[in-house]
């Protein structure tokens, strides 16, 4: 089918076209006027995602934020929000829903929550592409559906906080539970520090085993010096019970040299004299009792002499086996103090342990604690509903326009259904198509009436046509 045939058609059944179009457009016009009106009432809601949380100042990022609209979206459409909604417009103490609870129900499920269904029927939560979420809900009533759209974006905002605040107590109840725990604790492990400390005598620990230490490292010295000492006494000794006048004391003493010196000029003397004199003679006697009585001075000096080493042996021994057993003494005092730093250093690691735990604990609590307290959130109520003065629906300029699109297509449709039904001749292009022969000539309608055809040929007259309609 041709463009041209297609009008011709249209043309031919343009009774029927005006028909469907006109009888489209009045019903659409007519059901329009008969439908109750319908008012819309309008909130919105800015979520402030891209400013820092007040309290925990971090803020989110960017590519969360679709995330979040999402959320919110899904918590102002929940049932939660609409059965706070019901609460707030007090529609829970109204008898003759509740009534209509009953008849719809039998009494079956909660109230509340049946309220919370017919309300989400006319409500609609449009996010933007900004951060305003739009709160709509649809009623007969204008100063109902605006208050409904208020008592929404109240009980979003509520639940909002209330989702907030709640996870922060209960974080808070535990936190303060744990932080009275581990305050026990610290308070016992200072109570085991202060009494260990008591028990030893402990004041300053690191001050007190570094003076021992010094005290054991003097000691020490003081052992090795006397040790050498004692060694070089018991040799001495050794040699003074050998040969005590080659003692090396007994060699370099003055009064034993002086009574050796005197002895042999004594003896020297009583040689000459026995030669001179003989030895019966009283002076060569005397110089022999001289001379006896020099030995027995000189062998009790190297004997006196002797016995100092004997003595200054036993002084050294003695001295060893004292500093030793200070040293001994002192060496379990520092092992004894390095215990003490040991257990005291392990209960201070609890003592510090514990407080670590304790204000971690404790600044988790504060901040929990504030949170449970928040009385904002990161929503604000952009916009209140106002009571509208026009009605949101029906529209009867969009119906008109869509009834008279849908009106077309259907008159285009019977126009063309009714006219496969009942084919015809529209014009020469119908005859070619139809029994395959030219056309020779079109005999217009005797009724024709041709207002445009001033000086021309008369309805009746006929026009010779040549091939495919062309006039020759």
């Amino acid at each position: 089918m041709s463009i041209a045939q297609f009008l011709a058609i249209l043309l031919a059944r343009w009774k029927v076209v005006l028909a469907v179009l006109l009888a489209t457009v009045l019903t659409t016009i007519g059901i329009s006027l008969l439908l109750p009106k319908s008012y819309t009432g309008s909130a919105s809601v800015l979520v402030q995602v891209a400013v820092p949380d007040p309290i925990a100042g971090i803020g989110l990022s960017s590519q969360l934020v679709p995330q979040v609209i999402t959320s919110q979206v899904e918590i102002l459409s929940s049932d939660r929000v609409a059965q706070r909604a019901v609460r707030l417009m007090r529609l829970n103490e109204n008898a003759d829903l509740r009534a209509q609870w009953q008849e719809a129900t039998q009494g079956v499920g909660a109230f509340e929550a049946w309220l919370g269904d017919m309300l989400q029927i006319n409500l609609q939560v449009v996010p933007s592409q900004s951060n305003i979420i739009a709160v709509n809900y649809k009623s007969p009533d204008p100063k109902l559906a605006a208050a409904t759209a208020n008592a929404f974006v109240q009980a979003y905002l509520e639940t909002a906080l209330e989702l907030r605040v709640d996870p922060a107590r209960q974080s808070a109840a535990f936190f303060d539970e744990r932080a009275k725990s581990l305050r026990q604790q610290l308070d016992k492990a200072q109570m085991a520090l202060s009494k260990y400390q008591q028990d030893n005598g402990i004041v300053a620990t690191d001050e007190r085993i570094d003076i021992e230490t010094a005290r054991l490292n003097e000691l020490s010295s003081q052992l090795v010096a006397v040790q050498a000492l004692a060694a070089e006494s018991r040799s001495r000794q050794a040699a003074a019970n050998g040969a005590s006048d080659r003692l090396q004391d007994t060699l370099n003493s003055g009064v034993v040299n002086q009574l050796r010196g005197e002895l042999s000029r004594q003896e020297a003397s009583l040689s000459q004299l026995s030669a001179r004199l003989g030895d019966a003679h009283p002076q060569v006697r005397e110089a022999k009792a001289a001379i006896a009585s020099l030995r027995t001075r000189l062998d009790n000096e190297v004997a006196r002499v002797a016995g100092g080493v004997g003595v200054s042996n036993r002084i050294n021994q003695s001295r060893e086996a004292e500093i030793r057993t200070a040293l001994e003494s002192q060496r379990e005092r520092v092992l004894k103090l390095k215990a003490q730093r040991d257990g005291m250093a392990s209960l201070l690691r609890d003592v510090d342990n514990a407080q670590k735990a304790y204000d971690t604990v404790l600044a988790r609590l504060n901040t929990t604690s504030i949170e449970s307290q928040a009385t904002m959130t990161n929503l604000i109520e952009f916009s209140k509903a106002t009571e509208p003065i026009a009605p949101s629906s029906p529209q009867i300029t969009l119906n008109v326009i869509v009834a008279t699109f849908v009106g077309s297509l259907l008159a285009v449709g019977a126009a063309l259904v009714l006219e496969f039904m009942n084919r015809r001749v529209r014009s020469p292009s119908d005859i070619v198509q139809l029994v395959d022969m030219q056309v020779i000539g079109v005999l217009p309608k005797p009724d024709r009436k041709n207002w445009f055809r001033v000086g021309r040929p008369g309805s009746m007259q006929t026009r010779l046509v040549g091939y495919h309609g062309r006039a020759v």
